[in-house]
Formats: C-alpha cells, structure tokens, sequence
C-alpha cells in the first residue's frame, strides 16, 4: 500500500540518479568528519560552564548565558553560510569555516574573564554554522531517493558535540589545567581544513544562483515548507541543543554528580541522540516523515513530563534521557529528509540556513530559562514542562498539517 504520509515530490534527480557512486560517498564522509570536528570546538564552552562558575563566581543566568551565547551565533550564522554556500560551493565555505573557528579555540586557552569569554563564545559560534555548509553539500550530492539517509548520517557529525562533553573537563584534569585541550582542537581543525582544500569538491552540475542573497534569502522565507520546518526543527534540534549544553549542570546541580559524571551522561545522551538520526532520515524515506515526526514528538514529550516529576536517577530519569535522546535524533532526521526532497538545489543551502537558525535558536532559549527557573525556584520542573508543551504543539501540527497527505499534495501539505 502507498505511503500517504508527508514525503514531497522530488524537485530534481542529482548525480547519480541511478545510485550514489563512490565520489558522492567520500564526500559525504568529508561532511561527516567536518561537522564533528567542527561540532566539538562548538562546544568546548558547555562542558566546562560548571567550572568558570565556580571560579569566576557566577550566578545560574550567567553560567546559562555564557554556553548560549555560541549557540545563538552558531544557529543566526547559518543564514548567511547556507546562502554563502550556494553561491561559492561547499568546497570554499567548509575549509574557511573550520579555519575561522581556530582563532577562539586558541583564544580560550589565554582568556579568563567573564565578558571576554562571552565575545570568545561569540566566535566559537562559528563552527555551530559548518551544518548549513554541510547540507547542501551532501545534498547535490544524493539522489532524492537517498538524501534522507545521507543527510541523517551527516547529522551523526552532531555528535562533536559529546566529544567535547567527554574529554574537555577530563583533559583539562589530566594534563594538569593545562591548554592541550584547545591546542589538541585547534590542531585537528587546521589537518581537516587542509584536507577539505585537497580533496573536497562540489557535486557536478552545480547549480549557482544568480540573484543577490537579499531575493534569495525572501524567496526562501516564503517557500511554504520554510516556516513550517523551522518551527519544528526549532523543537527537534533545539531540544537537542539545549540538553546537549545544559544536561551537565542540570545533573551536577540536581542530582549532585561529579563534572566527570555529569559530563559522561551528557555525552551518552548525544551520543544517542545522533545515532538515531540517520535512523530517522532513513525511516523517513521509506514509511514518510509524518509518522516519524509524530512518534518522535509524542514520546519526548511524555518522558520530559516524566522528568519533571524528578524521578530517581537510576534507572527512571536515565531511561527518561536516553528516550529523549532518541527521539530528538529521530525528528532532527525526518525534518531534513523533507528539507532535502522539497527544496531546489540552488536553494537549498539558503532554507538549510534558515531552518537550521531556527533549531539553534531553538537550542538557545531553555538554557536560559532553565537557569533562571532554577535560580529562583530550586527546581527544574517549570522548564521540563514547558519542553513537553512544545513537543505536543508539534506532535498536534503534524497530525493536522502532515499525517495523510498525498505525495502529489505538497503545497497543501504545508499549507502553501
């Protein structure tokens, strides 16, 4: 029986209509090591928020501050690099990119104030934006038929994320409060952006656009799957960031673990979280995101009112995270699958922007309020419930806007 859930008619074939030949597939692992490289010094902040505020003596806002502010620029930065990217091609952005993103990692290793490691937070979120280069790199790449398995297994690179969770505080303890931590980041950011010069190239047939970023950037904004997606990958994607950034002090302050502890649990949530997303985009392509999506949504939501309750760490609130994880990967997969079928080529580095700002930004408002809900209630609860509302508003949408529709009805689909 044909699946009538929400998966869009194809705008265009690729190279490679017949499959994805080896060039494709090499350049999909160069996007997969690049975001991962990239993700990790995106995320050096986070992990050590704990530690600046202790000794910088910060209240609760501030610590959220100083790991959101990477994220908020990591999420607007998109903008500007997806359309950057489908004017100059990924193999111009990625290296610049991962070139640009040393300088604050090397800054981190001589700053030791507040304020200035807010403005080197500001940089470092440069490499939050290597995932609107990403996409439509690996997008031009793939067939239709195959973009929402090569876009999930791209996302897996999120997982840089949960290196830097994992080893930052630990090499900081090893090596003695030393700086080889950002030297180690700031190392492997300049071998990867060497080999991208060398090796990287733009699938044939390039579609460059010819318009100014101003009309491509409206024209994008009012593509009927641009909002709608960025709504739901504000959830998705957000929810993802915010735990993945703010997962380890809620554990050390709530349940009283060790930074290493905290840290390991944050990286294992990450970990999850990006495993299941190629699962998501595949699964996307076969039964249609629609049903993904509303699986997805429904079950977060469900275990973040579970965690509110404040369940015992082992096992309840362990198993109440690793379900999250799971499903923000699942839903992180199934929005990309359609970002990837229902947005032409030459645009799709523009909505990849577009709707990956909305993720980050996303990402970048429940810190803050579960910082500021804490520091003036003692619980955590208020902000794990307003997570569970957001995730049934979208569960709600997809089964009114998505569930049914036909392949042929795209437009109506989202409400075009």
């Amino acid at each position: 029986m044909t699946d009538r859930s929400t998966t869009l008619p194809t705008r265009d074939a690729g190279p490679g209509a017949t499959g994805p030949g080896a060039p494709a597939w090499i350049n999909l692992a160069l996007a997969t090591v690049g975001i991962a490289v990239n993700f990790w010094a995106w995320g050096l902040i986070s992990p050590l928020g704990p530690t600046y505020k202790q000794h910088l003596d910060l209240s609760s806002f501030q610590q959220s501050l100083l790991v959101a502010v990477p994220v908020v620029v990591g999420a607007l930065g998109r903008i500007p690099v997806g359309a950057l990217t489908d004017k100059y091609g990924a193999r111009v952005m990625v290296p610049t990119i991962s070139f640009l993103t040393i300088l604050p990692v090397l800054a981190l290793s001589v700053v030791h104030s507040y304020w200035l490691l807010v403005v080197v937070g500001f940089f470092l979120g440069i490499g939050g934006t290597f995932f609107a280069a990403g996409v439509p790199w690996v997008n031009a790449w793939f067939p239709p038929e195959h973009r929402g398995m090569a876009i999930g297994i791209f996302g897996i690179g999120t997982g840089g994320t949960a290196i830097a969770a994992f080893f930052t505080a630990r090499f900081l303890r090893w090596y003695d409060n030393t700086n080889t931590m950002f030297y180690l980041v700031a190392a492997v950011l300049a071998v990867y952006g060497v080999i991208t010069v060398l090796v990287a190239r733009d699938a044939p047939g390039r579609q460059i656009p010819e318009q100014l970023f101003g009309r491509r950037f409206l024209e994008a904004l009012k593509h009927p799957a641009t909002l709608p997606l960025s709504l739901l990958y504000a959830v998705a994607f957000g929810a993802f960031v915010a735990m993945g950034v703010y997962l380890p002090t809620y554990l050390k302050e709530d349940y009283h673990l060790t930074q290493d502890g905290a840290s390991t649990r944050a990286a294992g949530f990450t970990v999850v979280a990006v495993l299941f997303r190629p699962l998501g985009g595949t699964l996307s392509d076969r039964i249609g995101a629609a049903k993904v999506l509303i699986f997805s949504f429904g079950t977060l939501g469900v275990m973040a009112v579970w965690q509110a309750f404040h369940p015992a760490l082992n096992p309840w609130s362990t198993i109440a995270f690793l379900v999250m994880a799971a499903c923000v990967g699942l839903g992180c997969g199934a929005v990309f699958q359609l970002v990837a079928v229902v947005t032409p080529k030459a645009k799709v580095g523009t909505v990849t922007g577009l709707v990956g700002a909305a993720g980050g930004l996303g990402g970048y408002f429940p810190p803050l309020v579960m910082g500021s809900v804490y520091g003036g209630t003692g619980s955590y609860a208020i902000g794990l419930m307003l997570l569970s509302d957001c995730a049934f508003a979208a569960l709600v949408y997809c089964v009114a806007r998505l569930l049914g529709r036909d392949r042929r009805d795209s437009a109506n689909a989202f409400g075009g």
